[in-house]
């Protein structure tokens, strides 16, 4: 079965040895031609391990627009020569994604929900494989909805979990349910609060994290073009959110989680709370505060980073 062989964090080979991540396919050895149609890269037509081989970090987002600024951003945080701006779409070929390298780090947008980013991460998890990359870590930065929290804290996700606080995704093959445990790295997500500590002004927890299907009704949203529900079971559903363990809400964590678990490869989400979802549903924070709001879970994956390559004092 084809396999990404990941670098272990230690020093023993039975612990690289379990560092093997594997792509779950066994058709993809016997293909001529593996074609990334939505990321416009083929493996016979680019040079793969040659332009990817030394990622060892993969940070994704919703937003293009957002993640090219987080790939000018690392720019400057590694002290890359050239000009951040001219830091090109790997992707341009297409319309779907957006994809920028920057030294060991790549950048990636994957749209809104589940969809689109489980098409994305099918995608990236055999880019990684024909690169033979290894020892990646991947991170999903983005925003969410607070669950008793004030907007502007940063959640590391402990869980991902579905509308039922379920660590869980039920995805269909075939007609059949298949079921997929959606827990995430702990060592990471404690690696990650502790750079969070280091940084001024960067209120962090660790909780989890709901995934919805959809921005309006999943999310007990009132303010949608539909809604069947009161104020009242609003909040009594958010109460129970709470006493859940969940922090924050937002649309892909759960298959982001459960990909990455599969696979053998280390990830974390670390979102932004807009608003507390408590005292409304609507975003009224002028956007001066909310661009700063989204920068903060890019300032700690950054800090992340560099501690990693010992680029800081």
């Amino acid at each position: 079965m084809a396999q990404i062989l990941l670098n272990s964090m230690g020093n023993d080979h039975n612990d690289y040895i379990k560092q093997q991540v594997q792509v779950k396919n066994p058709n993809l050895d016997s293909m001529e031609e593996d074609i990334l149609y939505h990321f416009s890269l083929s493996t016979k037509t680019h040079n793969l391990p040659e332009m990817f081989g030394d990622i060892k970090f993969v940070c994704v987002g919703g937003s293009a627009n957002r993640m090219r600024a987080f790939a000018q951003f690392m720019h400057q945080e590694l002290k890359l020569p050239g000009n951040p701006k001219d830091i090109g779409d790997i992707c341009e070929g297409t319309d779907r994604y957006s994809m920028y390298k920057v030294g060991p780090v790549l950048s990636i947008s994957h749209g809104m929900g589940v969809p689109s980013i489980s098409i994305m991460l099918h995608e990236l998890i055999k880019l990684l494989y024909h690169a033979q990359c290894r020892d990646v870590v991947l991170f999903r930065l983005g925003t969410s909805g607070g669950v008793g929290l004030a907007p502007g804290t940063v959640v590391i996700t402990e869980k991902a979990v579905d509308y039922s606080f379920r660590p869980q995704i039920e995805q269909v093959v075939l007609g059949k349910v298949v079921t997929r445990s959606t827990e995430l790295d702990e060592g990471v997500a404690d690696e990650l609060l502790q750079c969070s500590s280091e940084i001024p002004n960067l209120p962090t927890v660790i909780g989890n994290t709901m995934c919805t299907h959809d921005f309006y009704e999943g999310q007990g949203r009132l303010d949608g073009a539909l809604c069947s529900f009161s104020h009242e079971e609003k909040l009594e559903y958010l109460r129970k959110a709470y006493e859940a363990g969940v922090r924050n809400i937002e649309m892909e964590s759960t298959v982001f989680a459960a990909m990455c678990r599969v696979c053998g490869l280390k990830a974390a989400v670390v979102c932004v709370t807009l608003l507390n979802r408590f005292d409304g549903d609507q975003i009224t924070s002028p956007h001066d505060v909310l661009v700063e709001y989204q920068q903060r879970p890019q300032v700690l994956v950054s800090h992340f980073i560099k501690k990693r390559l010992g680029l800081t004092a």
